[in-house]
């Protein structure tokens, strides 16, 4: 690492997993960071204690100064940040609009770490996003923050193969790895300012809507193939489902069986040791680890076990 990146007083902004693993990659460097930001604790669990966001454990576990705000319309909240008088700001999925004041508060500005290979997908989902659109690849993008939705300037990218087996939640810990590392790389020439911003061709710009939890509902007569790929997309949030006797049965995990049928779509066709095996309007899937109503996630091998007479062949799913 050079001296003069080494020598950035840097603050840190983000909330999830994904930012805390940047946020503890920078620790591990030996980057000066002056403060973090994270969203305000949620209620959480049963008894719905208030719990710190993963971001906030790491600048715990570090003894760092943490800053809380609602958003920096609340008072004293912008002059806070100002006076720490920062030559840059990491943003990594913080969750908050960051106003033009925010933007231009750091001498060097604001850089955010995306999870997608801009302007690929712009907003709230680019790792689902890319999982459900069969995308072959995907990556990270060190980008300049604007006042718009992910529409500044790319300083650095970092891509990598998308596996036709991978969930959404195994992708985003793959990338979280590769955006902690580009980000550290980006760093010297930010310092040095050998690092220049390219400009976004907005017409290659995709949206990455939110999640909802209605795009988990299975139509049995797509494809094997696009059932699997919304299993995996969805996994583990919201989590594709179907109807069992009138109850939501999750489906976490699945493949494409090798089981022909000429069954209606929806139906379930055999059951061996591991597995499920269901028609779709196109090939059959097999459904490698589910979730009965009231009951947790499991290898379908182990309901099997116990519940092998819900799945009885001819049984009908949707």
């Amino acid at each position: 690492m050079s001296d003069s990146a080494r020598g950035l007083r840097i603050i840190f902004a983000g909330t999830p997993d994904f930012a805390a693993t940047n946020l503890q990659a920078l620790l591990d460097a030996g980057h000066n960071v002056i403060g973090v930001y994270t969203q305000p604790d949620r209620p959480a669990g049963r008894g719905r204690k208030l719990k710190p966001s993963p971001v906030k454990q790491v600048a715990l576990d570090h003894q760092l100064d943490i800053y809380q705000p609602l958003n920096f319309k609340e008072e004293g909240a912008l002059e806070t940040l100002q006076s720490l008088e920062a030559d840059l700001m990491v943003v990594v999925a913080y969750g908050i609009l960051l106003p033009k004041a925010v933007l231009e508060a750091p001498r060097l500005g604001c850089i955010n770490v995306h999870a997608s290979l801009l302007p690929r997908w712009r907003g709230a989902a680019p790792i689902h996003r890319a999982v459900l659109a069969s995308d072959a690849e995907t990556g990270v993008t060190i980008m300049q923050m604007d006042e718009g939705l992910d529409t500044g300037g790319m300083l650095l990218k970092s891509s990598c193969e998308i596996s036709t087996t991978e969930s959404s939640g195994e992708l985003h810990d793959r990338l979280a790895v590769i955006g902690a590392e580009a980000l550290l790389a980006s760093l010297p020439g930010l310092a040095d300012g050998s690092l220049q911003a390219e400009p976004q061709d907005d017409s290659l710009a995709n949206y990455a809507h939110k999640l909802e939890k209605t795009e988990g509902i299975i139509d049995w007569n797509q494809s094997a193939e696009a059932v699997a790929r919304q299993i995996r997309g969805l996994s583990p949030w919201p989590v594709a489902y179907t109807q069992l006797n009138g109850e939501t049965l999750r489906i976490w995990q699945a493949d494409i069986s090798d089981k022909d049928s000429t069954a209606a779509a929806g139906t379930v066709i055999s059951t061996d040791k591991k597995a499920i095996h269901v028609a779709c309007g196109k090939g059959s899937l097999k459904l490698l680890h589910i979730q009965l109503p009231g009951s947790k996630a499991m290898p379908t091998a182990a309901v099997l076990n116990s519940k092998r007479d819900l799945f009885a062949d001819g049984t009908q799913l949707g």
